[in-house]
């Protein structure tokens, strides 16, 4: 059964280490016949959240139609998810977290209580990270680890179940990507639609 995946290139390079390794978990999720929709954050218009939570009783973001509403859809009618990100100070890219923070109905509901309530309950993800931090001082100084928790967080409280990971360290002295890479891609996109 074909299945529909999104990614998220939340890197502003789009022909960074990032989008090279979502294109080959892109190229074999569509080999094994699936469909995929991507996006490159620096082609979208997203307004940021203004905090106002009125999303959390309407169900819908009330800022004016841009891309993080076209993306909330794919989100909300897609089988998995890859999301990727450079490494910025630690974290993910600022453009990824403003994406993220805008689609919070698309992802949660959340009870009387106030607690989270994941709206993807069965789904998958896997995520991607690059920087320029070299081994092993990337996972010393946790750079490439924040990177990932968040990317995790705003899985987990979605209900998405991380399929994979792939970590490209020391991107700054590296041309192409390792053959490792290219291996973890194919896996990832396996784990992903299986």
């Amino acid at each position: 059964m074909n299945k529909h995946f999104i990614i998220i290139n939340g890197s502003p390079r789009k022909n960074g280490n990032v989008s090279k390794m979502l294109r080959l978990i892109a190229e074999s999720l569509e080999k094994q016949g699936n469909s995929v929709r991507y996006f490159d954050i620096s082609d979208m218009n997203v307004h940021p959240c203004i905090g106002c939570m009125k999303c959390r009783s309407s169900g819908s973001c009330i800022l004016p139609a841009d891309s993080a509403h076209e993306f909330a859809q794919e989100v909300s009618k897609c089988d998995g998810i890859v999301l990727g990100s450079p490494v910025y100070w630690g974290n993910i890219s600022g453009q990824m977290k403003m994406l993220f923070d805008r689609i919070v109905p698309a992802l949660m509901k959340e009870s009387a209580g106030g607690m989270p309530v994941p709206l993807h309950r069965g789904k998958k993800a896997v995520l991607v990270t690059a920087c320029t931090t070299i081994w092993p001082f990337n996972v010393i100084c946790n750079e490439s680890g924040n990177a990932l928790h968040a990317m995790k967080e705003i899985m987990f409280y979605s209900g998405f179940k991380t399929a994979g990971k792939i970590v490209l360290p020391g991107t700054k002295t590296r041309n192409g990507l390792p053959s490792r890479v290219l291996k973890q891609a194919e896996k990832a996109a396996f784990n992903l639609a299986k």
